[in-house]
């Protein structure tokens, strides 16, 4: 006969075998999708900046990455390029005008710092992809040196980063600036 103690111990072990595998599932969408450049973007699911359109998102030099799976895009990164840290929205406009100015006197390199200032996922480890996948094309460019954010004084916001390694910069007024290394 199989002691009750047995039986506790097979149970676990099962449900520690279809935990695993249920988490495997959960995140193998990650291994097929890849990072677009994107024209625009539904600004509407934006959690962070819905009020900026997709005029602002992508002139003077300004990007929008997607991360897209099975023909649907899962998670979005825009980026501003300049050569300081802005510290509000104003000054990312501003400081993302005027590198994108200067590049016409450095074949088109639009700034030495990429600024994030929205990120949004809508499946889970989206988030985490498009941060780790976009910092790696930022290093490999010849002329983006950091890659910095321009975040909302939120805890969500915070830990996302620091989950993701990266370093608190600064808190302003109304935002806070992360660097990933």
């Amino acid at each position: 006969m199989i002691s009750e103690k047995t039986k506790i111990i097979d149970r676990i072990i099962k449900s520690k075998k279809d935990i695993n595998a249920k988490m495997k599932d959960f995140f193998a969408w990650i291994k097929g999708a890849e990072i677009i450049d994107l024209d625009s973007c539904n600004t509407d699911e934006d959690p962070v900046r819905p009020e900026l359109d997709n005029k602002f998102r992508t002139s003077y030099g300004r990007k929008i990455y997607g991360v897209k799976y099975n023909g649907e895009i899962h998670a979005v990164m825009c980026f501003a390029f300049t050569n300081d840290i802005p510290k509000d929205v104003r000054e990312l406009d501003l400081l993302s005008k005027d590198a994108f100015l200067q590049s016409a006197n450095r074949d088109q390199k639009v700034g030495k710092i990429a600024i994030a200032y929205t990120v949004w996922s809508k499946k889970k480890g989206g988030g985490k992809l498009i941060v780790k996948e976009v910092y790696k094309k930022i290093k490999k460019s010849n002329h983006l040196n950091r890659l910095v954010t321009l975040s909302p004084l939120t805890d969500m916001a915070s830990n996302f980063h620091l989950r993701n390694k990266a370093k608190l910069l600064q808190v302003n007024e109304t935002t806070q600036n992360f660097e990933y290394f």
